[in-house]
């Protein structure tokens, strides 16, 4: 489409006068430290981006339905550094199960067996 301008030969690299070629040597710098600037900037927008959607907010809890055994009751419910803490009777074993207060996720469960 577009004519392709000819290859710079060796000879006519030499040719130039020495302005000439402090003029090339100082253009080159030129592009090369607008590339790495450009480069900087780029890297830098594409970081925040990463930054907020890593930082994004937590989904808020809608209706949550908890399945427990067969034969659980809740003894007992309550609140305590961001989680929720349910204690259940399964069977007459006790066990408590916590819970994310923010997404109602399940955090842990601790479970006591009884020694005979």
């Amino acid at each position: 489409m577009f004519p392709r301008p000819d290859p710079v030969s060796q000879d006519e690299v030499e040719k130039l006068s020495t302005d000439q070629a402090r003029v090339v040597q100082k253009m080159r710098r030129f592009s090369m430290v607008s590339g790495l600037v450009m480069a900087l900037g780029i890297a830098s927008i594409l970081g925040v981006i990463g930054y907020r959607m890593m930082r994004g907010k937590a989904t808020k809890a809608g209706d949550i339905t908890a399945t427990l055994p067969k034969g659980a009751r809740i003894v007992s419910t309550a609140v305590a550094d961001r989680l929720l803490v349910v204690t259940l009777d399964v069977g007459g074993t006790p066990e408590i199960r916590t819970y994310d207060l923010a997404t109602l996720t399940p955090a842990g469960r601790l479970t006591f067996a009884v020694a005979p």
